[in-house]
């Protein structure tokens, strides 16, 4: 279903059990990085970009579906604002 991460206005769901929180999100990154190493050799990156990014798998942590992960809208944008059963009001 979902082969992209959510942005601002976006987020995860599960269509079978209505997680919303809780996903395994399986990618390969490819990024270029500016390093900067301070004199004892600790680096700290400064600049990273993404050069390309393919999602290969998103699976539900509740209960593992890998075929019914979407991409719904945030509460503020009108999604959901509660999970499925037993969230307890999250």
């Amino acid at each position: 279903m979902a082969n992209t991460l959510p942005d601002d206005t976006t987020r995860f769901r599960c269509t079978h059990c209505g997680n919303l929180t809780r996903f395994t999100v399986v990618r390969t990154t490819r990024v270029q990085e500016f390093w900067h190493l301070d004199m004892a050799g600790e680096a700290v990156v400064e600049e990273r970009e993404v050069l390309s990014e393919d999602v290969e798998r998103i699976q539900c942590r509740w209960c593992s579906a890998k075929d019914g992960v979407e991409l719904v809208a945030r509460p503020q944008f009108g999604g959901p604002a509660s999970e499925g059963p037993g969230d307890g009001g999250v």
